[in-house]
């Protein structure tokens, strides 16, 4: 198992300075909130020791709309970066696979599109008892994790828009 050993809340604070001028969008889907929910409040967590102050949050239907949103909050809120925050639990039906591949897929092309991080945290779990596990149980919070990402990336693309440090990195 990937997770196992691991905890997904566990990062670097040193990391995470000089992100206080970001703004940074999250895009929520209301299935399953017990799960996203608490993903988006581990995200919201290490937003605020990061100092970041501006932070959009708004919520969809589920995790199919999370690329739309994304795609929102860079069109039209200027985010710095946005985390698509879901949750999809396996069923009976092939309905698990559309939405998880459209999901994915479409949260990579809103970053893509618009030159901007979009990180792509959805659960996609077979029970609901991983999902517990992700969302600030035994693994930690998946959403910390997103969040960190999140922040590396925006600050890595702002470093290299400055042109401050375009030489090879080793």
């Amino acid at each position: 198992m990937a997770t196992e050993g691991h905890d997904l809340s566990s990062f670097d604070q040193e990391a995470l300075k000089d992100c206080q001028g970001l703004r940074i969008g999250l895009v929520v889907s209301k299935w399953n909130p017990e799960i996203t929910h608490a993903l988006r409040d581990g995200a919201l967590e290490v937003l605020k020791a990061a100092g970041v102050a501006d932070v959009i949050v708004h919520d969809v239907p589920g995790s199919f709309e999370l690329p739309l949103g994304c795609q929102w909050l860079f069109k039209h809120a200027q985010c710095d970066a946005a985390i698509a925050i879901g949750s999809v639990i396996r069923g009976e039906t092939a309905h698990f696979d559309f939405v998880c591949q459209s999901a994915a897929s479409g949260v990579l092309r809103a970053g893509m599109d618009a030159d901007r991080p979009a990180v792509f945290c959805v659960l996609t779990d077979d029970n609901i008892e991983q999902s517990r596990a992700r969302s600030g149980g035994v693994h930690g919070n998946k959403g910390t994790e997103a969040a960190v990402a999140a922040l590396e990336m925006a600050k890595l693309r702002k470093k290299l828009n400055a042109r401050d440090n375009w030489g090879i990195g080793i």
